[in-house]
């Protein structure tokens, strides 16, 4: 299994000989409606678009996980997996190939991958996105993946998985608390899925935020604190810190069987 870190929430997963782009923004600015002075996420140098991308994965459907400038200049031909509100961007843009998991439905894929949709992030008061769980079917070796730190107790059912992409810190609002969740949230979904390998996501990357929002968030918490909080609770997790748009192998060791 091979990762590239594309920065904010976006991913390059290479699994099962499948190259898949997960919640890609990679071209212009990112918005939210079109209001700079709320929100405003800019790269200090532009980047090339992955090639030969076989699927574009996508866990919700607001601006820095749908991302339309990016969506429109990849190939609308290429098959997308997304949640329900993110399948709606992608056909209003002219996506031919589009498959909507709801929660806990899997897309089996060329007998080598398989995606089950798990419970994710709430949006508003009714709808709750995607999570992910990506299964190499030739290795048996399983990837989680949830942007906003909200894990369903139903992923006790897949546990162990091997890597887990997630926020490792929280990002908190005056009077609201957290809306990105790491921290307590990861190490619980750790001691979950007991997991070899955790990776964070959402926050970082070669990227430059500004304006209202980003004024009034904090950050709380770190990867060295987190690594801490692993240690007291003896798992023995590595916790990587990926280089942005630098490709790695995964360290995976094939877990023993349990009779």
């Amino acid at each position: 299994m091979y990762l590239t870190y594309l920065d904010s929430n976006s991913w390059l997963i290479e699994i099962g000989s499948k190259k898949i782009l997960l919640d890609p923004w990679l071209v212009g600015p990112l918005t939210f409606a079109n209001s700079d002075w709320f929100f405003k996420g800019s790269r200090p140098q532009e980047r090339p678009i992955p090639e030969n991308v076989d699927l574009i994965l996508l866990s919700q459907g607001l601006e820095d996980h749908a991302h339309p400038p990016t969506l429109k200049k990849l190939d609308r031909s290429i098959p997308v997996v997304a949640s329900a509100n993110a399948a709606k961007v992608v056909k209003e843009l002219g996506y031919t190939q589009v498959t909507t998991l709801a929660h806990g439905e899997t897309f089996s894929w060329d007998e080598s991958v398989e995606i089950t949709a798990t419970p994710g992030s709430p949006i508003g008061p009714t709808l709750v996105e995607n999570g992910y769980l990506l299964k190499e079917l030739a290795t048996g070796f399983t990837l989680y993946y949830e942007p906003h730190g909200y894990h369903s107790p139903s992923l006790k059912e897949f546990a162990p998985v091997d890597v887990i992409i997630t926020p490792l810190i929280d990002l908190a609002l005056p009077l609201l608390g957290p809306f990105i969740r790491g921290r307590e949230k990861a190490l619980e979904v750790a001691q979950l899925l007991q997991p070899q390998v955790m990776l964070s996501t959402a926050a970082g990357g070669d990227v430059i935020f500004e304006g209202l929002l980003v004024s009034l968030l904090k950050a709380v918490g770190s990867i060295e604190e987190f690594r801490a909080l692993l240690k007291e609770k003896n798992i023995s997790t590595q916790v990587m810190e990926p280089q942005s748009w630098q490709r790695f192998e995964v360290p995976l060791e094939k877990r023993a069987l349990v009779i």
